[in-house]
């Protein structure tokens, strides 16, 4: 089935060259308060990261004016995140939920916002099916409006381990549980889709070949750079078209030379070593 125009034209702007670095920047709907360190001015945030050049930078609706706004004709497109819920914290709630920012107009402010794609979770957690049946409701809302609007849609299936296992909901590595919600979102109709990494790298192709779409890898929190790099390479390797990364970026001491580093993985070819040189050489 051919893609419509404005959706490719959309698609166009994220994947230059075939790849894409989308920063991600959208936690203040997390109410995680670990997670805003680094994100405290988010204006200066902003222009350090347009200054990086990513091929993306992820936000949502109140904060995106800061890069729609700026008036250079070449900086990150916007990839809006529409959704917003509680499995972040370190304590389980009573009543876990996920929910769309606009119910009634999904993505009017991505129209508005000139957006180039929105994003939304779909969440597997352990004895929670009312979370994840409340995710496949927004995600149907939400693509029949990206269809009617040419809106591509990026899906975030995520695994999640019980919070009783490290405090908090972590990543579930497993890659059989991957490849399965992975399936789900691209059975859902997902333009791209953001997927957490398979505990073993190598079996990374196998999540690509579920999603028959654009693939992306989620970073999730904050580890040691040249490992994040090494593993990134690893990833790369088996199919994926690039990252979308948070506090591995933002979080760090030179976010701009972090951007550089990823960016030369992603459009250059660069392997982990690679492009470790490169981000020592800021």
């Amino acid at each position: 089935m051919k893609m419509r125009i404005s959706t490719k034209a959309r698609m166009n702007r994220l994947f230059n060259k075939g790849g894409c670095l989308d920063v991600a920047v959208d936690h203040g709907v997390c109410n995680e308060p670990s997670f805003m360190v680094g994100l405290e001015d988010m204006a200066a945030v902003v222009n350090t990261l347009v200054d990086a050049g990513p091929d993306a930078i992820q936000m949502a609706y109140g904060q995106a004016d800061l890069l729609q706004n700026r008036p250079e004709r070449d900086k990150p497109a916007l990839v809006m995140r529409i959704d917003m819920g509680n499995p972040y914290n370190d304590q389980r709630h009573r009543v876990m939920w996920s929910m769309l920012q606009n119910h009634d107009e999904p993505i009017i402010g991505a129209l508005e916002m000139d957006a180039a794609c929105v994003v939304v979770n779909l969440f597997m957690l352990p004895d929670e099916p009312e979370l994840f049946r409340q995710c496949v409701e927004n995600i149907s809302k939400v693509r029949a409006a990206c269809h009617r609007y040419g809106m591509p849609l990026m899906i975030e299936p995520l695994v999640m381990l019980p919070n009783e296992v490290r405090g908090g909901y972590q990543v579930d590595g497993d890659a059989d549980k991957i490849v399965t919600l992975v399936r789900l979102a691209s059975e859902m109709g997902a333009d791209i889709i953001k997927a957490d990494p398979t505990e073993n790298p190598e079996d990374f192709h196998r999540v690509v070949e579920a999603a028959r779409v654009p693939v992306l890898v989620r970073g999730g929190g904050k580890e040691d750079l040249k490992t994040v790099l090494a593993k990134s390479a690893k990833l790369m390797a088996q199919g994926a078209k690039g990252m979308v990364y948070g506090r591995n970026i933002y979080q760090h001491d030179n976010p701009r030379a972090v951007v550089r580093a990823l960016m030369a993985m992603i459009h250059d070819g660069a392997d982990g070593d690679e492009a470790w040189d490169i981000y020592n050489r800021g």
